[in-house]
């Protein structure tokens, strides 16, 4: 009896280094089984150091030890593994074998197999998806009991003579197994308090993350401004329950809500030393008012007397300007609301960069649009200005009709800043281009039109089938020495829109090798912007595709989703 209490004294004393222990970013990977390098090494550093202090703990009895070592071999098998376990229990074994006694082989080796007993247990629970009994201090209890009959086995077994070997055995048996068993299973409950809180703190910090990013998502994409930081604050403020939250950019303040609004005003320049060394140098800084001094530089007597500021960086970490979270100076500044500031800076950041690059690529649509009317407007021109001069000597009634149709044409294209028409406002535009194309080859070109009616309140990207028409007439037609026929079609495939232009030129493909039956990818700039448009309104899987028989027809098809909405 009072050997157990001896090592319950010990047990006391392990106890405690295993909590200090817990309080460090060392124990955190011992709660996680991922079976990365970083935590297996993790676990046998850890476990190691536990195997060693056990022997130098234990109490001197006849020429041997009687230890907490076991505790260390077994718990590093259950966390780490076979491997790790082994390497655990051979270290200790090791350890204890250096320090002699007729018992140092038998030691050696029995704890070289707890360690390799612990990760057996953690390998069936694993293979069977049990990751979570693993830190059952039950299962530890359970396990040092056969860990420990193993080994008073094996030093009967091994240890010479028998007969001293026995009368340790029953000295130090029942007082091992049951002080061991049990420190086990209390340092496994230890791990497992700590698992359920990291467990709990990760909840609590994905669950506010996820809130914030569903609720601000799409607002930044129109600008970094005082309209949309003002509502990103507020959800922001609401979530966190924080003092105050601040936005800024480089040099002011956009936006402000909660304690000290009245003064901390939007629009204001930045004052604090503290925000102007966070964006010159892209560091965060947590001012808690005693390690790091903070007065507010606004109002001398603001409630506000803890801030942290986060830089809002941007791809090349560039500061975009800040985000601030602020606490009274009774009230402590969590931990979780600390990691959550430096997420919240990120997902604004990208926020920001992804607005942006909204705003570049409408940009660049309108640039696209642009280049797609001048390259038919100059050439058009060109020619309708030819086709009235020829008409106006013989027919000036008609010279005045192609006059108007001409104004309207350039009308409509003034008008085509905007990003989408109906397929019949599609249409009246080709219809004005048509007249005068019409007007200039005479009979030498028809024109059949047969669009679908349900599909003429359709939207779609604007500019689009014109510039296969023109293709059609200036590529393929005009080319013939005979008639030319052009047949801009229209129907539904299903839930699909599909819009045909077919010319009888055929003179899209320079051979049938090449060509015939095949589609052909868009090489001239205007159909490629077409089908460019239609990829990003529609997605990949739509867009403007070729087909040509050589010397026969050249067949454009637009395809994209009925009642779709224009992205």
């Amino acid at each position: 009896m009072e050997l157990i209490f001896s090592l319950l004294q010990q047990l006391s004393v392990y106890l405690v280094i295993a909590y200090l222990l817990s309080k460090t970013p060392l124990f955190m990977p011992l709660t996680m089984l991922s079976g990365r390098f970083s935590q297996r090494l993790a676990c046998y550093v850890v476990f190691s150091l536990f195997c060693i202090l056990g022997t130098y703990f234990g109490l001197a009895i006849e020429n041997a030890i009687a230890n907490t070592r076991a505790i260390g071999a077994v718990l590093g098998g259950l966390l780490g593994g076979p491997f790790v376990g082994f390497a655990v229990g051979l270290t200790g074994g090791i350890h204890r074998y250096s320090m002699g006694g007729f018992t140092d082989l038998a030691c050696a080796i029995s704890t070289t197999s707890e360690g390799l007993l612990g990760g057996l247990v953690h390998l069936y629970y694993m293979r069977r998806g049990l990751v979570g009994r693993i830190f059952n201090p039950l299962l530890a209890l359970c396990v040092l009991i056969v860990a420990e009959v193993m080994q008073m086995s094996i030093i009967l077994i091994v240890a010479q003579p028998f007969d001293k070997a026995l009368t340790l055995v029953q000295t130090i048996a029942l007082p091992m197994i049951i002080a061991n068993s049990v420190e086990a299973a209390m340092f496994m409950s230890i791990i497992q308090d700590r698992k359920a809180i990291y467990e709990k703190y990760s909840a609590s910090f994905s669950s506010k993350a996820l809130k914030i990013a569903e609720r601000t998502i799409g607002i930044l994409s129109s600008g970094f401004n005082e309209k949309n930081t003002q509502k990103i604050a507020q959800v922001i403020y609401e979530e966190t329950g924080v003092g105050a939250v601040s936005i800024t950019d480089r040099d002011k303040i956009l936006a402000f809500i909660g304690i000290g609004d009245d003064h901390h005003l939007p629009g204001t320049l930045i004052s604090s030393m503290h925000t102007k060394y966070a964006i010159e140098h892209g560091e965060l800084i947590f001012a808690d008012g005693y390690e790091v001094a903070y007065q507010c530089s606004i109002k001398k007597h603001c409630k506000l007397e803890v801030t942290l500021i986060i830089p809002l960086l941007d791809s090349e970490n560039k500061v975009l300007g800040t985000i601030k979270l602020y606490e009274p100076k009774q009230k402590l500044f969590s931990t979780l609301n600390r990691s959550l500031g430096e997420g919240l800076a990120k997902l604004l950041s990208n926020q920001i960069l992804s607005g942006r690059y909204l705003e570049q690529q409408t940009l660049l649509t309108q640039a696209e649009l642009r280049l797609l009317q001048a390259q038919v407007n100059p050439h058009f021109l060109f020619n309708a200005l030819n086709t009235i001069s020829a008409v106006i000597r013989r027919d000036p009634d008609k010279a005045r009709l192609l006059i108007q149709h001409l104004s309207q044409f350039f009308r409509r294209n003034l008008k085509h800043n905007i990003e989408s028409v109906t397929i019949q406002e599609e249409l009246n535009h080709i219809n004005a281009y048509l007249e005068i194309e019409l007007a200039r080859f005479s009979d030498r070109l028809t024109v059949n039109i047969k669009v679908d009616s349900q599909l003429l309140t359709q939207t779609m990207p604007t500019f689009t089938l014109q510039p296969l028409v023109e293709n059609a007439i200036k590529h393929g037609t005009s080319t013939l020495l005979e008639n030319g026929v052009i047949d801009v079609m229209g129907y539904l495939e299903g839930d699909i829109v599909i819009l045909k232009v077919i010319d009888n030129a055929g003179t899209y493909c320079s051979s049938d090798e090449d060509c015939l039956n095949k589609q052909k990818s868009q090489t001239g700039l205007g159909l490629q912007i077409v089908d460019k448009r239609l990829k990003n309104c529609f997605g990949e899987s739509y867009g403007l595709s070729m087909l040509c028989e050589a010397g026969i027809s050249t067949i454009s098809e637009i395809r994209f989703p009925y009642n779709s909405e224009i992205k």
